[in-house]
Formats: C-alpha cells, sequence, structure tokens
C-alpha cells in the first residue's frame, strides 16, 4: 500500500473513531438508562417482596391463588409453546425451502400479532366466541366453554406469541439453503429422515431460541388474557392477573412476590438466551469456515 492510501485509510479510520470523551458519555447515558429504567425497578420488586421476610414470601406463594396462577401460567405457556412450535416448523420450512403464490401474504400474517394490540387480539376471540359471537349460540347450545376458561386463555396466548418460533427459524433456513436435503434425498433418504438427520440438527440452536422466546411472552402476557379469562380468582387469573388484583387489594407483599417470580422467570430466560445466541454465532461461524 503507498504512503498516500495509507494515510487515506488512516484519516478514514481517524474519522470514524469517536473521541474518548464521546464513548464514555455514551457508555455512561446507556449504563445509566439499563439501571435507571432495567435494574433499579427489578431490584425493588425483589426487595419489597422480601420486605417482611422470607417466610412471609414463600407464604404468599404458596397461597392457593398463587398456586392457582402459576399452575394455570404453566400450563398456558406449555400449550401455546407447543402449537406455536408445529406451526413454527412447518411455516419456516414452507417460506424458507419453497416458492409458492401467496407466500408475501403468509409472511405478512404471520407477523400480524406483532402489530395488533393484545387487547385488540382478546376481543377478536370474544366475538368469535361470546355469548353474542359468531360461534357463542353454537357453543352454548353444545355447552363447550372457550371463553372465561382454560381454552380460551390458551388460544388469545397462541395468538400473540404466534410469530415467535416461525420469526426465529426463517431466517436461519433461508441461510442455509436446500443443498444439504437435496443431497440427502438423492442418496435415497426419505422426507422424515432428511428432517429429523439433517433440517433439525441444523436449526436445533435456532429452534430452542424461538421456543424460549415464545414462553417468555407467553408467561407474562397481559392484555389478551385479561380480556378473555373473565379475572376468575382461583380459576381463570394467570400470574399477571394475579399481580394487578393483590396489588389493586393493597395486598403489596403478595403482589411482589408473585411479580418477582416472573422477573426471576425472565432472568433466566435472559441467560438461557444469551447461551443460544452464542450457540447460533458459533453455528454461523462453522458453517462459514
Amino acid at each position: 500500500m503507498s504512503e498516500a492510501a495509507f494515510a487515506i485509510s488512516r484519516d478514514r479510520n481517524d474519522a470514524r473513531s469517536e473521541p474518548r470523551w464521546v464513548r464514555a458519555l455514551l457508555i455512561g447515558l446507556c449504563i445509566l438508562f439499563l439501571t435507571v429504567f432495567i435494574v433499579l425497578p427489578l431490584t425493588i420488586v425483589f426487595a419489597e417482596a422480601f420486605a417482611k421476610g422470607g417466610q412471609v414470601y414463600f407464604a404468599a406463594l404458596a397461597e392457593p391463588e398463587a398456586v392457582s396462577a402459576i399452575k394455570l401460567t404453566l400450563t398456558v405457556a406449555a400449550i401455546s409453546v407447543g402449537l406455536n412450535l408445529v406451526f413454527g416448523l412447518i411455516a419456516a420450512w414452507a417460506v424458507a425451502k419453497f416458492e409458492f403464490p401467496g407466500k408475501t401474504l403468509l409472511i405478512t400474517l404471520i407477523d400480524l400479532p406483532f402489530s395488533v394490540s393484545p387487547v385488540v387480539s382478546g376481543l377478536v376471540f370474544v366475538l368469535l366466541f361470546g355469548g353474542q359471537g359468531f360461534l357463542g349460540p353454537w357453543l352454548q347450545d353444545h355447552d363447550i366453554q372457550i371463553l372465561f376458561a382454560l381454552p380460551g386463555i390458551a388460544l388469545a396466548t397462541t395468538f400473540v406469541t404466534f410469530p415467535f418460533v416461525s420469526r426465529a427459524l426463517i431466517p436461519l433456513m433461508q441461510e442455509q439453503g436446500t443443498a444439504e436435503e437435496e443431497a440427502a434425498l438423492s442418496l435415497g433418504a426419505s422426507g422424515l429422515q432428511t428432517f429429523f438427520r439433517v433440517t433439525l440438527p441444523n436449526i436445533k440452536w435456532g429452534l430452542l431460541y424461538g421456543v424460549l422466546l415464545c414462553n417468555a411472552r407467553a408467561m407474562g402476557e397481559f392484555g389478551a388474557v385479561s380480556v378473555v379469562s373473565g379475572h376468575i380468582r382461583g380459576e381463570t387469573n394467570t400470574m399477571p392477573l394475579l399481580v394487578e388484583i393483590l396489588y389493586n387489594e393493597y395486598q403489596f407483599v403478595a403482589a411482589f412476590a408473585v411479580a418477582s417470580l416472573l422477573a426471576l422467570l425472565a432472568l433466566i430466560t435472559l441467560i438461557a438466551k444469551t447461551i443460544l445466541e452464542g450457540q447460533l454465532d458459533e453455528g454461523r461461524q462453522t458453517r462459514e469456515h
């Protein structure tokens, strides 16, 4: 490289690099923002939860209402994650591996829950399954309970968490292409053998990443669930709904105890997310080399 070219390159690098005080200011503002809006609120939640000691904390979590809310939250999360896992795999496979009419429309519909308010999502199910809704009279005639019961809560949560698995898999599968699957098929492997021995091992970390985000969103959902649950105490209140009820009734320790459990689950999700992101980066680097 000539001296002139080296000088130009050095000047460009100097132009792109910020002064040390600017970098320190930006980093400091970022840390301040995270401290005020994330670290401090989480600290307050745990501090309030244990304000009257561990015995009171665990007693609050052992209350029948809290136990029911925890069980319902985990059940709804398991149902919604399971449904979205199946759909996410099918949708990602179709979008990434095939060209077909309506592909753009399918992608748009997958992304729809991102742009629709959760409250509106819940109202959609009320209009569909409510007593005056489209299917309400038929459901009442056949004694089928959707709203104000587990099925309605699971449906609303599934709708809200709809895109997470498929959106985690689509770019990953598009990046991988179809060469390995075509090679396996040409060697005599069946479609299922190709999926389980070639496709699934290649997308396992992305799949787990999508499932993790879907599960976190499902456990923390409030708006859609609030609309369809009916707030029946001990039956249809999930953990987020119970936190609101306890707080409004001035049962602060119990409210913060349940909230701290949600926060703990969020922290575990964050740690797992970081680990999975590292695995995804390692997988990309391995394929590039």
